[in-house]
């Protein structure tokens, strides 16, 4: 149990430095400009979906749907807590000081890309059936496919 929330801790920590990096890359690089910081942004979201289809493509290897969506879902939903709620501080602002539009806007970018990019990572292991119901279902077929030892009698 102890193994399993150190898991989602470190994933959200993970997404949350994608967030600070993008925020120090728009602080020291794009302060005044409106266009780039949308555009760094956008790109940070873009990584933040990437990062989850490759954690959702190793982690579907091993265990059921059952077992990593939960995991990868509060990993996600503190991720962006963590975004939303402390990020803006390294920008030197307040996560309300940009209005609830802004806030909000946050909060459906953030969930869609999660989304996004969970199913992505599942799809592409499903599709090269490296998820774990179809390595289950190839290693029974197998186990099915080899004749039974021949009992020889003497």
């Amino acid at each position: 149990m102890k193994r399993r929330w150190m898991m989602i801790a470190l994933a959200a920590l993970g997404l949350f430095a994608i967030n600070v990096i993008a925020r120090l890359i728009i602080r020291l690089g794009f302060h005044d400009d409106d266009t780039a910081e949308g555009n760094v942004s956008l790109v940070m979201f873009g990584v933040i979906g990437l990062a989850l289809a490759v954690i959702t493509f190793i982690r579907s290897q091993r265990h059921r749907p059952a077992e990593w969506l939960p995991d990868l879902a509060a990993a996600a939903v503190l991720g962006m807590l963590l975004t939303i709620l402390v990020g803006p501080f390294i920008s030197g602002d307040g996560p309300f000081e940009g209005g609830a539009g802004n806030f909000f806007s946050q909060i459906w970018l953030y969930g869609g890309f999660a989304i996004v990019g969970t199913a992505l990572g599942y799809w592409v292991a499903t599709a090269l059936g490296r998820d774990y119901r179809s390595r289950t279902l190839s290693a029974f077929a197998q186990s099915r496919a080899t004749k039974p030892r021949r009992v020889v009698r003497r």
